[in-house]
């Protein structure tokens, strides 16, 4: 995943050190991290070469789900004579249930790896917030959806889970008000140099690793400005955000691309992962490297967008 160039947004100041996590995100830190240690431990590489693995993850993700009181769907599909599987879960909202905010992450990974940060942390976020708003009353629906295929082979392609599924709401005249990304989001550091960007990329970002981005096309624009400011009220851990063409390569990378070819408003949250991690798509991309307490952080900021995306 590539960061945009052209409009930025960028991050404000945080007030180092951190206060200590609240009792709920200490809590949810420790799911989060039993989450990561299950799919990128126990079960290890997933995808359609793993396949056992993928199938396991995606058992694993329902149990979850249903622990929390939903029950999951499965959108099943197949590519080259193989069965994948979508699993979507929904909290209906109060007010307009027909107005819908998708929060996804894709739960396969590249090449067999591990995937602890791509996309374990992803996963583990999307099934901790599931978990956290459960029981909660919002005015607009929520679904949580755990895609199969976003990496390659079918990366960008109808093959992909997030595609599969965004042709689906398009085709059923769905109104999916905002969709969000949750790619790569578990790796921090406050090293100076320790963030990279592409070449062109405007100067005055900062050089450290110690945020969560914000990406998405111009179209996407009011959603990264609004989902900003949101997080920025409800957690100190920094954010940057930019837009930019669609035309741009990286500015896609991930599962909101898909919704944007269908017409939807949708948003990247990342870590900017090969920009930053330096176990990225290798064997040591494993649950031992990601910043639990930050990753809970970013989460507590998350929540407060989809509150916010949510309320009526």
């Amino acid at each position: 995943m590539l960061v945009g160039i052209i409009t930025t947004m960028k991050s404000r100041a945080v007030v180092q050190p951190f206060p200590p996590l609240t009792p709920e995100e200490t809590q949810g830190r420790n799911r989060l991290k039993a989450h990561v240690q299950t799919l990128a431990g126990t079960i290890g590489g997933r995808d359609a070469v793993q396949y056992q693995g993928l199938r396991k993850a995606g058992d694993y993700i329902e149990s979850q789900l249903q622990s929390s009181g939903y029950k999951p769907e499965r959108q099943s599909f197949s590519v080259g004579g193989i069965k994948f599987d979508n699993l979507e879960a929904e909290r209906t909202g109060a007010e307009v249930p027909q107005q819908i905010v998708v929060v996804g992450a894709h739960y396969d990974t590249a090449g067999g790896l591990p995937g602890a940060n791509d996309n374990g942390s992803g996963v583990a976020a999307t099934l901790e917030l599931a978990r956290s708003f459960a029981n909660e009353k919002l005015g607009k629906t929520v679904r949580w959806v755990l895609f199969a295929n976003e990496e390659p082979p079918f990366f960008q392609s109808p093959g992909m889970g997030s595609y599969v599924y965004a042709k689906r709401c398009h085709e059923k005249g769905e109104n999916i008000t905002a969709m969000l990304s949750l790619e790569t989001i578990g790796y921090y550091s406050d090293e100076p140099g320790s963030q990279k960007y592409p070449i062109g990329f405007h100067p005055g970002y900062p050089d450290r690793g110690n945020f969560l981005g914000f990406v998405s096309d111009f179209k996407s624009a009011g959603l990264l400005r609004r989902a900003l400011k949101s997080y920025r009220r409800a957690t100190l851990l920094p954010a940057t955000g930019a837009a930019a063409p669609a035309s741009i390569p990286g500015v896609g990378w991930s599962d909101h691309w898909p919704f944007w070819q269908f017409g939807y408003k949708a948003l990247m949250l990342t870590d900017t992962a090969p920009y930053r991690y330096p176990y990225y798509h290798t064997a040591e991309d494993t649950p031992d490297k990601l910043d639990y307490d930050k990753l809970a952080r970013a989460t507590t900021g998350i929540s407060a967008i989809i509150r916010d995306l949510t309320s009526h």
